[in-house]
């Protein structure tokens, strides 16, 4: 059986990695775009060992004519559409960049897709952002959508525009509603790595304080290994579908708080600041996915609990800084990553 080609846009964040991995582990020859930068940003491929048998292509989400270029290139049978401008928080601060690398972008791959070979598969990585502003305690396809940042009403429109690729142009075009998935290799911006790496550097003597934002935000977190298959399992479908991937279970930022410092011997109340300037514009208090659909056609569902996915992030983080110490260099993220509390933002007024 021949293998298959798979194009996987943003490859070198924390969605990109994983499924590229999976992807290797199942035959495919996978190829990435990635954006040039200054600074590289392959730690991630470095960190899972698959940076060898990666095949990169530089692209840009606002040049038409390298995403085609790339399509042309890796001739895929799939394309997974990861890349996008990922941090809510940052989409207040930069909210037309984040139009056009989280919503635009879409239109502009799908449109490539069309015209070069409109039989590829494709699946835009959308989020459970978009739900928002939400009336029920459980959120699935056919919930309404109130999105409450720039990033959830440019993903919303990278939502709308694939389906009506799918229903226009009779494409295999598919959105997967992930909601938050985290891991050790998550970006240090989100509140979970924000946690994890804080406690640990708090335990080692390196930290003093962690600040955060609201403490009383409720997300349905699973871990990311698991769902970059859900991605998978929604492209070998029979027919192009939306699909909720969750947990179910919704949890609050004390509680992860709680449970990381916990872990550690630390009482996070000593440590732990709420500090209005990392609030965010508009607020969305609580999601929690119901996956019922995914698990009934796809036989997809998230297995990591909530504890267990904590443990893995902090003890990943323990490790990492007690390596720092003793002098070990590998890829990873936070020794080049500057604190927030030199970054100013934008608030309300």
């Amino acid at each position: 059986m021949k293998s298959k080609n798979a194009l996987i846009t943003g490859i070198t964040g924390q969605d990109g990695v994983y499924l590229a991995d999976l992807l290797l582990k199942k035959n495919y020859t996978v190829f990435g775009t990635f954006r040039r930068l200054s600074t590289p940003n392959f730690w991630r491929l470095h960190y899972l060992g698959i940076d060898e048998k990666i095949n990169l292509i530089p692209a840009d989400l606002i040049d038409t004519s390298s995403l085609y270029e790339s399509l042309k290139i890796s001739q895929p049978d799939e394309v997974y559409h990861l890349a996008a401008q990922s941090y809510v928080g940052s989409s207040f601060d930069q909210p037309l960049t984040s139009g056009e690398f989280s919503g635009l972008a879409v239109t502009r791959m799908i449109e490539s897709i069309r015209q070069y070979n409109p039989s590829i598969k494709f699946y835009q990585a959308s989020s459970s952002e978009i739900f928002g502003k939400v009336s029920k305690k459980s959120q699935n396809e056919n919930n309404s959508f109130i999105p409450q940042s720039p990033y959830a009403a440019a993903k919303l429109y990278g939502y709308w525009i694939t389906k009506m690729y799918r229903d226009g142009y009779d494409m295999f075009a598919s959105n997967g509603i992930l909601f938050n998935h985290e891991s050790p290799i998550r970006g240090l911006e989100f509140v979970t790595r924000k946690i994890t790496n804080g406690a640990a550097r708090i335990k080692l003597g390196l930290q003093k304080e962690l600040r955060l934002g609201n403490l009383d935000s409720f997300r349905d977190w699973g871990y990311a290994p698991e769902y970059v298959e859900g991605m998978w399992k929604i492209l070998q479908h029979k027919k192009p579908d939306d699909f909720v991937l969750a947990t179910g279970e919704s949890h609050s930022v004390r509680e992860f708080v709680d449970e990381a410092f916990s872990l550690l011997d630390l009482d996070w109340k000593k440590y732990v600041k709420s500090d209005k300037k990392h609030y965010r514009i508009l607020e969305v208090k609580t999601l929690n996915g119901d996956s019922t659909k995914a698990k009934r056609i796809l036989k997809w569902k998230a297995k990591t609990k909530f504890k267990e996915l904590v443990k893995k992030m902090v003890t990943e983080d323990l490790n990492r800084w007690e390596g720092w110490q003793k002098g070990e260099r590998f890829p990873w993220d936070a020794t080049n990553y500057i604190g927030e509390d030199k970054i100013i933002f934008r608030t309300k007024k």
